[in-house]
Order: C-alpha cells, then structure tokens, then sequence
C-alpha cells in the first residue's frame, strides 16, 4: 500500500433497526460506512465487556487468527463506488523465524469490526477521501 495512507479514527457507532453506521473522521472531516443492524450490537456488547451466547463471525476470525499467531497490523478502506466500500486487512505471521504478510480483501464491516475489537490502525486511500460524502 502506498506511504500516503490517510489515517482514521472511529467518531462513533450509530445502530438502528436497519442498519449499523461506523462513522469515520480524517481530521475534522466524517463519512460513515454503513452495516446491518446486527453489527454494530454485537460491537456494543463486546465493547460494554458483555458475550454472545453464540461466537459470531468476528469471534471465530479472532480465535482463528489468535491459533494461527496471525496479527492484524492495520486495515485499509481502499475504495468507493457510490456508497459502496471495499477495504483490506493486512495481517502478519511470524513462523519459523520467517515473517509472512498478507493482504486479504474484506467487507468493510468486518475489517472495522475486528479493528475496533482488536485496537487496530484504520487507514484509507487518499483516493477515498476525494470521493466521499462527509458529513455536516
């Protein structure tokens, strides 16, 4: 990826009955990505130190990438169309004294949420910042 990753933080998680919002912000600048519903409420409970009765996707991807010894090191939003993103989890396994990285395409939903639940950097393409819509 290029050295001109812009970084991002989470303003905040809006959740309604339709859709879960990860509002982003570069500098004083906020876009939102939008999720279903149940996102954002299972981000909420894991953040509020409540579980699941169930493992959900982002517990299973954790248990597998803990296993592994599988780290995330940052994740990208690196592209819109319209009001769709496409981001990329960049991942780094050390194994047999042989330091592997790995760059896997995800929904965006799921690279935030493993992001917000594992402290990891959230970056996006410059080229993302001249495209989207901010918020007032």
């Amino acid at each position: 990826m290029s050295q001109s990753l812009k970084p991002l933080s989470l303003a905040k998680i809006m959740q309604s009955k339709t859709y879960t919002a990860f509002v982003l912000q570069h500098d004083t600048k906020q876009f939102a990505i939008y999720a279903e519903p149940h996102v954002g409420k299972y981000i909420q409970m894991n953040l509020s130190g409540q579980t699941a009765q169930r493992p959900r996707t982002f517990d299973l991807m954790n248990t597998l990438l803990l296993s592994l010894h599988v780290e995330i090191t940052q994740v990208v939003i690196s592209g819109v169309e319209d009001t769709i993103f496409t981001a990329k989890l960049f991942l780094k396994q050390e194994l047999d004294g042989i330091t592997h990285y790995l760059e896997v395409d995800a929904r965006p939903s799921d690279c935030l949420s493993l992001a917000i639940e594992n402290n990891v950097p959230i970056f996006c393409m410059p080229e993302v910042l001249e495209k989207v819509v901010f918020l007032s």
